[in-house]
């Protein structure tokens, strides 16, 4: 059984004397101070003493110092040493570079090297399409961030985003076999950015924007869009939105509303809110609010951030002005991209009939689940803790595998809204209900859904430049 949601698992090293305390005792003082014992490994054994490697689940990280104060207090029990499994995993880093074959001889090394490499060098010189096929640019991606917006800690830096742009890497290649890198960059400047990745772009096939900060986010992923032949990406906008919209492509079904005719309240305009809401009208949805600390975004005012004059100008087309427990009244969907605790039962109790709320908040939702359940009728969020997560997990890997796969020069709103029908599609129609409307981040069918739809739409835009295997197959035949 694995730890339990949010805990911490700490490995305790302890010298024992025999004679002088009890493992019992030991034991109860970890009880005390909320700890769970789940292993106990005997390291080494001498007359009077034992070592012991005892395995400790906590709540909160925080109850650490307490945890090893309580049991170094104890008569005879010595703390050797702390490790906290998290930190283990990390240690020298979660990803590496491995050779896809091995140069066991001369001959190996004139072919993967010098002299046999200059050939490779000087065909792609001649055609540099053929790095596609020639190097590792066909299957790699970069994981780019400058730090500034790391998950819910905020600018902290480069250096501290390199664990998050990691596990991002391992996602790439565990679920869709994508090679990808992280590129942390040690600048928060708009055009240095933009100069920095157009100057590594021949090195891979895509990429992959990650934790930057609004409003900058934007007109660096617009930029790099218009002057890039490689697809751009910015995560934390798109894949949200896709995964948000698959999900309420299947509420909205449990429910009976055709989504096109509802109310949606969009609560955060920052660059997953402004994102979120350009698929759902892409989608057909008409009638989009959106809200922030100043209240609904209204057409005719004054906004000094161009995106949200954007807004205005596209969304709320009754011209619903005051807060958000004025303009959530009636509304069909809340979808909340801001802060904890923003929503309020009472907001909810003004909803219509069969209200759907995507709080997602992390690690605090808008509304605690707990609270909405008795008035809502299909509740999601952020957190593996409760039904319906929205994980962007289910998206970005499929999709750069089509891209790749297809070779395509960028991503369209097609391509996009492809994705988020086809991880809708993955939950059947028999297996559809309130807990259940998107499905798992391990279910092994979400990548090669997307990643076929994806393609698919590709074509369709006009913006693959892989011949499809029927375009293929006519060339063969003459």
């Amino acid at each position: 059984m694995g730890s339990p949601v949010g805990s911490t698992r700490l490995i305790l090293r302890l010298e024992i004397e025999k004679d002088t305390v009890s493992f019992g005792q030991i034991a109860v003082a970890i009880n005390e101070v909320g700890g769970d014992i789940v292993a106990i490994d005997v390291n080494q054994v001498s007359k009077n003493t034992t070592i012991r490697d005892i395995t400790v689940n906590i709540v909160d990280q925080n109850q650490t110092d307490a945890l090893v104060e309580k049991v170094g207090s104890l008569n005879g029990v010595k703390v050797i040493n702390v490790s906290d499994q998290t930190f283990l995993v990390h240690l020298g880093g979660k990803i590496e570079t491995v050779p896809k074959l091995p140069i066991k001889n001369r001959d190996d090394l004139s072919r993967v090297y010098t002299p046999g490499v200059a050939r490779i060098c000087m065909a792609i010189h001649e055609d540099p399409l053929k790095a596609h096929s020639l190097t590792i640019k066909r299957n790699t991606i970069a994981v780019v961030s400058d730090g500034s917006a790391v998950l819910g800690l905020g600018n902290i830096g480069p250096e501290a985003a390199m664990p998050v742009m990691e596990g991002k890497a391992m996602l790439f290649k565990q679920m869709a076999g994508v090679d990808a890198f992280p590129l942390c960059l040690n600048t928060q400047d708009t055009e240095e950015i933009i100069r920095i990745v157009k100057a590594v772009a021949p090195t891979f096939g895509g990429i992959n924007l990650e934790d930057i900060s609004s409003p900058r986010c934007f007109e660096i992923e617009e930029r790099l869009i218009q002057e890039l032949d490689i697809p751009v990406f910015h995560d934390d906008q798109h894949g949200t939105a896709v995964v948000i919209l698959a999900g309420l492509y299947n509420a909205v079904k449990i429910v009976g509303k055709p989504l096109e005719d509802c109310k949606v309240v969009v609560c955060g305009i920052g660059a997953a809110g402004i994102a979120c809401t350009k698929m759902l009208i892409a989608a057909g949805v008409r009638n989009v609010i959106g809200v922030d600390r100043q209240g609904a975004i209204v057409r005719g005012n004054s906004y000094d951030n161009s995106a949200w004059s954007w807004y205005a100008e596209h969304t709320n087309p009754n011209g619903e002005s005051g807060r958000l427990s004025d303009v959530i009244e009636g509304a069909d969907v809340f979808i909340g991209l801001s802060g904890p605790r923003v929503l309020s039962v009472d907001d909810v109790k003004k909803m219509a009939k069969d209200p759907i709320v995507f709080a997602m908040a992390n690690p605090t939702p808008e509304i605690p689940p707990e609270e909405a359940e008795p008035y809502v009728r299909v509740m999601a969020t952020g957190r593996s803790d409760y039904p319906n997560q929205i994980n962007n997990v289910l998206c970005f890997p499929g999709i750069f595998r089509g891209v790749l796969d297809c070779r395509a020069s960028r991503i369209t709103e097609e391509m996009k809204l492809a994705a988020a029908k086809a991880i809708a599609s993955v939950v059947s129609d028999d297996e559809l209900n309130e807990q259940y409307i998107i499905p798992s981040v391990f279910n092994q069918s979400v990548v090669e859904k997307v990643k076929e739809a994806v393609i698919t739409a590709a074509y369709e835009s006009g913006v693959a430049r892989r011949r499809s295997a029927k375009e293929q197959s006519r060339t063969d035949m003459g």
